[in-house]
């Protein structure tokens, strides 16, 4: 049999320690060659603290766990029988359905693009209000008219004096109004 992408009901903020708990059941009931990849699917991102930036992970599928394994009763019952592990996604209760193939690669290859190019924590949307809170356009609220996120700076309509002026920002030089 093949292995398939199941996605197992975590509780939430217990994803790592529920993937840790499963590799450790996995090698005590020496069931390796039944399983493959156990995965949190978390993205890198960037965000500003006390002025200075921060990496950070950031989960997109809170409360998951991704388990690539063959499912029959032993390795269902290795999963269900994992503390604080609620379930499996999809199917029946004792037949769990697997994710597609095209699911699985759309998600391992989030997974890789988020390590590879770390996303702002923050994502802006044209027509969004910000407020300025650095440069010399500090304290003005403007528009947001582009966003471009591989150099990580807005355009943004500011009223001075009464008229839309285009203002170019970094992400760092505004927050959402």
């Amino acid at each position: 049999m093949a292995k398939r992408w199941y996605v197992v009901h975590a509780y939430s903020g217990f994803e790592k320690q529920v993937m840790r708990s499963i590799k450790e059941r996995i090698e005590l009931h020496e069931m390796q060659d039944q399983f493959g990849e156990v995965l949190v699917p978390t993205e890198e991102v960037v965000e500003i603290r006390g002025g200075q930036k921060r990496k950070s992970e950031r989960k997109f599928f809170p409360g998951y766990v991704l388990v690539e394994m063959e499912m029959n009763d032993d390795t269902w019952h290795l999963i269900k029988d994992t503390p604080r592990v609620m379930g499996f996604i999809g199917g029946t209760a004792d037949k769990p359905a697997p994710i597609t193939k095209r699911e699985a690669d759309a998600i391992l290859r989030r997974v890789q693009d988020g390590s590879d190019k770390p996303k702002p924590k923050t994502l802006f949307e044209p027509g969004e209000v910000v407020r300025v809170i650095d440069g010399p356009f500090s304290d003005f609220n403007g528009v947001v008219e582009e966003v471009n996120y591989e150099k990580n700076r807005l355009q943004v309509a500011v009223l001075i004096f009464g008229r839309s002026t285009p203002v170019e920002l970094e992400f760092t030089q505004v927050e959402k109004g």
